[in-house]
C-alpha cells in the first residue's frame, strides 16, 4: 500500500507540474501543437530516454548531477520567495543531505565509477530524496543519520570553528603588521642622492683659472723677457 501511495503522489506531483506555467511546460506545449502528441506522453518519453541514457549514454554523470541540482534549485528559489517557511526547511534538509552525499561520493567515486548502472541508481536516490512527500529520502537520512551525529558533536565542532576563526584573525593581523613594518624599513633605507648642481658650480672657478693659464703660449712668455735682454 505504501508503494501505491508513493506512485500516486509522484503522479499527482507530475501532473501539477505539467499544468503549471514554466519553461518546461511551454516547450512541451509547443511540441504538442506541432506533433499532436499530448504533453504527458512527451514527458513520459523524455523520462524514459533519460533513464536509458543514464544507463548506457556518455556523460551520464553530468546529466545525473543536473537532475539532482536544477529541479531542487528551482523550487528552493520559489521557497525563498514564498511567505511559508515549511518549504524552506524541506529544501534546506535536501541540500544538507545532498552535500553529505556529494562529500562521501568524492572519496568513493573511484570505486563507485566501475559499479554497473551506478548513475541510474544515483539518479533514483536523488529523486527519492526530493520526492514530494513528508518522509522522503532527505527527511529519513537527516533524522536518522545527519541530525544524531550533528547533535553529538555540535559542541566540539563549534569550539573547533571558534578556535580556527581566532587563529585566522591572529595570523591575518600578524601578517599585516609584518608587511607594514617591512614597508617602513624599506622606505627608511632609501638615502637621498647629493646635490650634483652645487658641486659642479663650485668647481667652475678653478677650472676656468687652469684653462686661462694653460692658454698662455711661448710667444707671450718671450715678449715678457725682452726688456731684460735689452
Amino acid at each position: 500500500m505504501g508503494l501505491l501511495n508513493i506512485i500516486s503522489s509522484i503522479k499527482d506531483r507530475a501532473e501539477k507540474f505539467l499544468n503549471e506555467k514554466n519553461v518546461v511546460t511551454d516547450i512541451l506545449g509547443k511540441m504538442e501543437e506541432k506533433t499532436g502528441i499530448k504533453k504527458k506522453v512527451i514527458a513520459l518519453g523524455a523520462v524514459s530516454l533519460t533513464g536509458l541514457y543514464l544507463v548506457y549514454g556518455y556523460g551520464a554523470s553530468l546529466l545525473c548531477n543536473l537532475i539532482g541540482f536544477v529541479y531542487p534549485a528551482y523550487y528552493s528559489v520559489k521557497a525563498i520567495e514564498s511567505p511559508c517557511k515549511e518549504d524552506d526547511t524541506k529544501w534546506l534538509t535536501y541540500w544538507v543531505v545532498y552535500g553529505v552525499f556529494s562529500l562521501g561520493e568524492f572519496f568513493s567515486d573511484i570505486f563507485l565509477y566501475w559499479f554497473p548502472f551506478y548513475y541510474a541508481f544515483k539518479c533514483l536516490f536523488l529523486l527519492w530524496c526530493m520526492a514530494p512527500m513528508s518522509w522522503n529520502g532527505s527527511q529519513i537520512i537527516y533524522n536518522k543519520v545527519v541530525r544524531p551525529v550533528f547533535l553529538r558533536h555540535e559542541a566540539t565542532v563549534d569550539n573547533m570553528v571558534s578556535d580556527l576563526g581566532g587563529k585566522a584573525m591572529s595570523a591575518a593581523e600578524n601578517l599585516t603588521r609584518e608587511v607594514l613594518t617591512t614597508l617602513v624599513k624599506n622606505k627608511a633605507m632609501i638615502i637621498p642622492s647629493p646635490p650634483v648642481a652645487q658641486s659642479e658650480a663650485k668647481s667652475l672657478p678653478s677650472t676656468s683659472g687652469e684653462t686661462s693659464t694653460a692658454k698662455v703660449g711661448p710667444s707671450e712668455m718671450n715678449e715678457e723677457r725682452r726688456p731684460f735682454l735689452g
